[in-house]
């Protein structure tokens, strides 16, 4: 079924594309296939957008850096403590590359959905930002038809042409953390035909003890543009070797601000993406695009960490062995090794009609299409004892654990329909009305046995209603309301047993079934724009029901299991205000107020929990989630001081946040914090600059992730304090060059 529907959608995209020589007409221009199938227009649906020059300018080290700089309602945890591995949270709903968090943002490059099947996990690391053209935020009130995932919202990437960006540029920087880094990218047109190609590399020692990190992208671009038509083929390579040591207890946090707990804790991505697109225009009212691509994501982790009371006597062997001999008169702690291995070969494709008409009450904007998106996993795991060494690195001893082993596969299909209809009254008043029908099924197969045995489907009609009146020129009155669903993830799937809970990311059993997550999603608000000044002030309110979370339990901090908590909601104002344009100066401010909480009665387990009754924990409606915090403060400036010198600066402030594990909200929170970040900028003249940047000025010491867990067991009993904490990187520096030829 799989591989007829791909052949077919070869043949009709193919078909457009030899139809597209002979069209006489001009296309409209879709931006972003799929995800805003409106046009990309952030205006309409209040979102936010990022250009490739606000990317460049900031000297952020990603689009993931960026946002959390610079969009409102953007919030990151840093639990890994590694710059290239971050939660990143919108309204509080998370897209993480981490296993374990509850999934409620897509993400789309050039109209591929990059959310990892296995877990709808983002690997942010893995999305080549130099050469990104620009990217939008858009939440989920906008439009139900971003698909699946979208609970929260969808970001949208689109990357550089050579019709775009032609001429060539590098730059290099270098400074804290030994981190340096090398990017380079070079676009041409000729005629019809464009390309591009661009390439970074980045290398640190990161801030933490035994903490490198390593990444590299590629990206290439072949484009034709005729007079009614386009066609784009583009690749992205990329690979990483991240180390993210993580949470580490709070008191040897206050001895040893850079120490880590256990280690390693290392993640392996390889990325290889081809995505070809065209674009048909039949008249001036009527469009066709689509969209085929093939995504091979390779994922491979390795944790050390220290034993739980099962595995225990085996590292009690390993150490009277090595008293014996004579070789370490020391007392080694048992260790466990855990190694992963998640192979996804994902493929798909997407086709819409645009058609615009005039009605008797004013303009008509139709849109209509079809997406397939289906993937093959194969994923692997086990579990090697060992001992800790001086350094709390996990030694192998070559023993493994049988009943660890875990091969399972799965097969993910998503099938989907959409249609969105917009008609403007007059010159007031435009309204939309929109669904997606989503069709999910997942296919388990157990290799070592038929425990983790599963077939599971899942349906959704998503329906959006949207409304927008001019007040005046420059400023109008928005609203709506919309649904979006999630279907449970394989991870999710084979990882719901309250009674077995499993350590992420390896060891599963069996799957209790888990029902889609259905996000309802009310947006009312007022925005404005003049010559100098825009503003906006929103209130939204998304509830979900039959939310999925991953819940701690178990001797470790990365235990629990995933299971359907009932409703969540998350609810709060947004105010924002931007500068106008200016050639000497621009600012912005936003403000979020966010009330996320839990709003039906459920028991969870927590066993490190110090206020945990029988190791369980009663949480009532109102509790707020963890790891969310209630207020969000953002400021920026640019500052042209000369045509020659610059001069930026922006600060985040955020406030406390509960830690996971305690859902009942009993403990004291995080401690809320305030970050601020310069930079400075100095022309050589038109063909080359050089730029430094300091972030974390006041050297503030600040944690964006808690957990609980037994350090004493590890450390002795001094460390009696199950609070964990992943704390952020301190005052760094570093100096770059850039040169455009």
């Amino acid at each position: 079924m799989e591989l007829r529907l791909a052949l077919w959608a070869a043949a009709v995209l193919a078909a457009g594309v030899a139809a597209a020589q002979d069209a006489g007409e001009a296309a409209r221009s879709i931006e972003v296939l799929v995800v805003t199938p409106l046009g990309g227009d952030a205006e309409s649906a209040h979102g936010q957008s990022v250009s490739a020059d606000a990317l460049g300018e900031g000297r952020a080290l990603d689009l993931a850096a960026h946002m959390k700089r610079n969009l409102a309602s953007v919030f990151v945890n840093e639990a890994q403590s590694n710059p290239l591995q971050p939660d990143v949270q919108y309204r509080g709903f998370v897209g993480s590359p981490l296993l374990g968090l509850p999934q409620g943002i897509a993400v789309y490059q050039n109209g591929v959905r990059i959310n990892e099947p296995f877990g709808d996990t983002v690997n942010w690391a893995l999305i080549p930002e130099v050469a990104i053209a620009g990217a939008q935020l858009l939440p989920a009130g906008a439009s139900p038809l971003f698909g699946l995932n979208a609970l929260g919202g969808a970001v949208s990437v689109a990357t550089k042409t050579g019709f775009t960006h032609p001429g060539t540029a590098i730059e290099g920087f270098g400074g804290s953390f030994g981190r340096m880094g090398l990017s380079a990218e070079t676009g041409r047109r000729s005629g019809r035909f464009a390309y591009y190609a661009a390439g970074a590399t980045l290398r640190e020692d990161g801030w933490r003890d035994y903490s490198p990190t390593e990444s590299g992208q590629a990206f290439a671009s072949l484009g034709w543009q005729g007079a009614s038509a386009s066609v784009n083929l583009d690749a992205t390579l990329a690979s990483t070797d991240l180390i993210g040591n993580g949470a580490l207890p709070v008191q040897l946090w206050a001895e040893q601000p850079t120490a880590i707990y256990t280690r390693p804790d290392q993640t392996e991505n390889d990325l290889k993406q081809f995505n070809i697109t065209a674009e048909r225009g039949f008249s001036a009212n009527l469009s066709w695009t689509g969209n085929l691509y093939a995504r091979l994501s390779d994922i491979a982790t390795y944790n050390g960490d220290d034993a739980d009371d099962d595995d225990e006597g085996q590292g009690e062997d390993e150490a009277e062995e090595e008293d014996d001999d004579g070789e370490d008169k020391g007392e080694p702690l048992p260790a466990t090794i855990n190694r992963t291995s998640t192979r996804q070969d994902g493929y798909g494709f997407a086709m819409q009609l645009d058609r615009t008409d005039m009605l008797g009450v004013g303009r008509n904007r139709l849109v209509a299409g079809i997406a397939y998106d289906a993937a093959g996993i194969d994923f692997d795991s086990s579990t090697e004892a060992g001992i800790l060494d001086q350094t709390r690195l996990a030694v192998p001893n070559g023993t493994f654990d049988p009943d660890a082993f875990t091969e399972v596969g799965a097969d993910i299909a998503n099938f989907a329909v959409f249609l969105s209809d917009t008609v403007e009254f007059g010159e007031r008043l435009a309204a939309t009305a929109a669904a997606r029908y989503n069709r999910t099924s997942v296919e388990l197969n157990d290799r070592l046995g038929t425990a983790l045995d599963g077939s599971h489907r899942f349906s959704r009609l998503n329906p959006a209603l949207a409304i927008r009146y001019r007040l005046r020129p420059g400023m109008a009155l928005y609203a709506s309301l919309a649904e979006s669903s999630r279907a449970p993830s394989p991870v999710e799937l084979t990882c719901a047993d309250e009674d077995a809970p499993c350590r992420l990311p390896n060891s599963f059993l069996a799957d209790p079934p888990l029902d889609q997550v259905v996000a309802r999603t009310l947006e009312l608000g007022v925005e404005a724009a003049a010559s100098r000044i825009a503003w906006r002030l929103g209130w939204f309110r998304a509830s979900n029901e039959d939310d999925i979370l991953f819940i701690s339990a178990g001797a470790f901090t990365n235990e629990g299991y995933f299971d359907n908590v009932g409703r969540t909601e998350r609810r709060g104002w947004e105010f924002s205000v931007t500068s106008g344009e200016d050639s000497r100066a621009s600012w912005f401010l936003h403000y979020t107020l966010l009330d996320a909480t839990f709003r039906e009665t459920f028991t969870v387990p927590s066993a490190n929990h110090p206020r945990a009754q029988g190791g369980e924990l009663r949480v009532q409606p109102g509790a707020r989630l963890p790891l969310v915090p209630k207020r969000l403060l953002k400021a920026g400036v640019e500052l042209s001081v000369t045509d020659r010198l610059g001069f930026g600066a922006d600060l985040q402030h955020v406030s406390g946040q509960h830690y996971r594990g305690d859902e009942a909200n009993l403990v004291d929170r995080l401690d809320g914090y305030a970050v601020a970040n310069i930079r400075a900028d100095f022309r050589l003249g038109d063909w080359a600059s050089v730029y430094a940047t300091l972030e974390n000025v006041l050297d503030e010491r600040y944690a964006t992730f808690g957990v609980f867990g037994e350090a004493d067991e590890v450390l002795g009993d001094d460390y009696d304090d199950s609070r964990f904490v992943s704390p952020g990187a301190p005052r760094a520096g570093w100096l770059g060059l850039q040169a455009r030829f």
